[in-house]
């Protein structure tokens, strides 16, 4: 019974420790996917909690590199400074459900994925991006059978679930309009899809032992319907789309990923944990959006293309360890760190970062189980300019570089176990 106590009140601490780091992880990672809560030892438990992300990234050295009309006008007038990033939240609203002593289940809602770049209008860089946004919603049911193997258990797990994008991006197309006083030159594009997805992993637990060994496989999420529109209203001076709203297409895919987590007991109230994740981003590289009235004539290419979403991501790791203790029947605690792998290969400002993550689990009652957590973290320095892809050039309309800057994270959660 102690070996099991101490597993229900250190392990469930470590999920929420680890959980603050990767928050701000590469690509377009947030919550990612987390089904933590299907190893819940309780019958029943609900869980909801919140991430309060505060990134840091500042620009500097930005330089307009494509001052022509075409390319927005030469902005190297303005700051050759910005601060790119915005704060965020990441919520979870989970419900795990057990039936009798083999089957788990849980449904969720998270928003694994997104981003906000909001350097806005007064920079040079404006021409690249004024402000973008990046959101999805995910809900999902994820069932386990378990069964005796050897000293503790095995389990097989599989889910599926639906996903919901939507997002926008705003540049100044040219500074004409600002001269002639017919618009202000912005230009806005909006999207918005849903596709379905799918999990499976095996996981082997020793409860003896808090000792616990998954590995959980996610798969892509097709978004083959990207609709939205692109708004040149304010800029009546490009051709034939100028002046109007343009109903547009497109075609993208929110990447699959593999993560292998393993814990184990060390000493009486003492745990080691760690984990391994790679998230395929590559498949983010340029997505291209085509006027809808093209549609089925031509293929949606760069070639074809109104505008488009540059992203040119390279695939992600992500990798953490730490410690927990159990101070008595109440309290825990947890430190974990975490490196990630930037995803940018010299277009974009995804660069290596590293996170120190501090959580404490309070369990008034065998019931409630209160969470707080709080993460601080480097961003690793680099630069953008140019990058060729696939014969494409990208990154040739503005360059900046940018030092070792700050994150940090606070996140907090309620568990109620019957």
């Amino acid at each position: 019974m102690a070996a099991r106590m101490f597993s229900r009140g250190v392990t469930s601490l470590i999920v929420f420790s680890a959980l603050a780091s990767p928050s701000f992880a590469g690509g377009l990672e947030r919550g990612g996917y987390n089904i933590d809560q299907l190893f819940d030892t309780s019958p029943f438990s609900f869980q909801s909690g919140i991430i309060y992300v505060t990134p840091q990234r500042k620009l500097k050295d930005v330089r307009d590199t494509d001052t022509s009309i075409g390319g927005g006008g030469n902005l190297n007038n303005r700051p050759s400074t910005a601060d790119d990033t915005a704060n965020y939240t990441v919520p979870y609203i989970g419900f795990k459900a057990g039936f009798g002593d083999a089957i788990d289940c849980l449904v969720d809602y998270s928003e694994p994925f997104g981003g906000h770049s909001n350097p806005g209008l007064n920079w040079a860089g404006a021409n690249n991006n004024i402000e973008t946004e990046i959101k999805t919603r995910n809900y999902g049911g994820t069932c386990s059978y378990r069964f005796d193997v050897g000293q503790g258990q095995l389990r097989f797990i599989g889910g599926a679930f639906y996903q919901e994008v939507e997002g926008f991006k705003e540049r100044l197309v040219s500074t004409v309009p600002l001269l002639t006083g017919t618009g202000n030159g912005i230009g806005r594009l909006d999207l918005e899809d849903n596709g379905w997805g799918w999990r499976a992993g095996l996981a082997y637990e020793i409860p003896e032992y808090a000792m616990r060994a998954s590995l959980v496989y996610n798969s892509r999420v097709k978004y083959d319907n990207l609709t939205g529109t692109v708004d040149l209203r304010q800029v009546p001076v490009v051709p034939i789309f100028g002046g109007k709203i343009t109903p547009v297409y497109g075609s993208a895919e929110a990447p699959d990923s593999l993560e292998l987590k393993l814990q184990s007991g060390i000493a009486p109230d003492w745990l080691a944990f760690g984990s391994v994740k790679w998230t395929n981003w590559s498949v983010l590289q340029s997505v291209p959006f085509c006027p809808t009235s093209t549609k089925g004539l031509v293929a949606c290419t760069s070639a074809t293309q109104l505008t488009s979403l540059d992203l040119l991501y390279r695939d992600g790791w992500t990798i953490t360890g730490g410690v927990g203790h159990k101070f008595n029947d109440q309290w825990a605690g947890a430190v974990s760190l975490t490196w990630d792998r930037g995803t940018s290969q010299g277009y974009g400002s995804q660069t290596d970062s590293w996170t120190l993550g501090v959580g404490a689990a309070f369990t008034p009652t065998e019931h409630i189980e209160w969470r707080v957590a709080g993460a601080v973290g480097v961003l690793t320095s680099g630069s953008s300019g140019v990058v060729t892809e696939d014969g494409v050039t990208f990154g040739d309309d503005v360059s900046y570089s940018f030092g070792n800057d700050l994150v940090a994270a606070l996140s907090t959660s309620i568990k109620v176990k019957f």
